[in-house]
């Protein structure tokens, strides 16, 4: 187990320095100078266009910027905002806290409530029910999720008056301790909702087709003729198998929530990672890019590994290789 772990982390890591690579790459072959949008478009000052460029050290040849920038990584140096002058780590820890928060929230209930509604639909194939919930399963796949959370703000915020529009907090409101934490739950409904509800499909369909299809297996049948109760072999046998491709999808989506939430953040003016993304696309803010890419590489590497530990631990055949 201990070397198949290195070995994975080994993989995990040679995964993020091809990311880094990839998106520096990238990164800087797209249109658009940072230091001219910095400067503005109206009368540009060349002097200081020269002077910002000779001081983030973009005058210097492409590889020349990426050893310094892997030289400066290895130090724990993310640089600096070209636009803010900022640095980039303090910028994203100051963000990656509320998206985590409302990534994690939406992944764990719509993961909880997806698949339990898979596994009562896999149970009862065929039926009224089952055909119900995969049409509105459908529908809500299909649905946008910026669209989902402005019908929920027309509806709970607008019409309602039930529950706030933006934010993270009521800023008119002076909250500190538990009043605090009822305030960020409450502004956390609506963009929660909607990002649970456009996830729950993903795991619905998952966890049904997995559990059909386990429960179809040769030594289900075995099982049942011997006499073992339904229950148990529910609990122990099918459970348990067909439980692994929702953990797989399950690491995936909350490594890419962390980014991928973007849109329902700038709809609900939620202050985390999503905006900050477009504020440094926008002003191509290459370091800030690098430093968010580089998060999501290390989330998604993390989450992987997390997904295949738990693999070893729910499925005893995997353990047994791993040994």
């Amino acid at each position: 187990m201990a070397r198949y772990l290195r070995r994975r982390i080994l993989t995990g890591i040679l995964c993020i320095i091809a990311a880094l690579c990839i998106n520096f790459v990238i990164i800087h072959a797209a249109p658009g100078d940072p230091i001219r949008i910095l400067v503005g478009k109206d009368n540009p000052n060349p002097e200081l266009i020269a002077e910002l460029t000779e001081k983030y050290g973009l005058d210097q040849p492409k590889i020349v910027q990426f050893g310094k920038y892997v030289g400066n990584l290895l130090k724990g140096d993310m640089g600096v905002s070209i636009y803010t002058n900022e640095p980039v780590w303090d910028m994203i820890v100051q963000r990656l806290g509320p998206t985590a928060m409302l990534a994690l929230t939406s992944a764990v209930l719509a993961a909880i409530i997806g698949t339990a509604i898979g596994i009562f639909c896999a149970r009862r194939v065929g039926s009224k029910l089952d055909m119900i919930v995969g049409s509105v399963s459908y529908l809500f796949d299909s649905t946008p999720s910026f669209w989902l959370g402005l019908m929920l703000i027309l509806i709970f915020a607008s019409t309602l008056r039930i529950l706030p529009t933006s934010g993270m907090i009521d800023m008119r409101a002076d909250h500190e301790g538990f009043a605090k934490a009822l305030d960020i739950m409450k502004h956390m409904i609506l963009p929660v909702s909607a990002l649970t509800l456009t996830l729950i499909p993903y795991y619905f369909r998952i966890a049904r087709s997995s559990i059909i299809q386990v429960m179809g297996e040769d030594f289900i049948t075995t099982l049942r003729a011997t006499g073992v109760p339904e229950k148990r072999i529910f609990r122990k046998y099918i459970f348990r198998n067909a439980i692994l491709p929702t953990i797989t999808v399950f690491g995936i989506q909350l490594a890419y929530l962390v980014m991928g939430s973007a849109i329902i953040e700038i709809v609900f003016s939620w202050p985390g990672m999503g905006s900050l993304v477009m504020t440094a696309i926008t002003r191509r803010d290459y370091p800030l890019l690098m430093g968010i890419y580089l998060v999501l590489s290390i989330s998604v590497a993390v989450m992987m590994l997390v997904v295949d530990i738990l693999y070893s631990v729910l499925d005893p055949r995997i353990s047994h290789e791993c040994r």
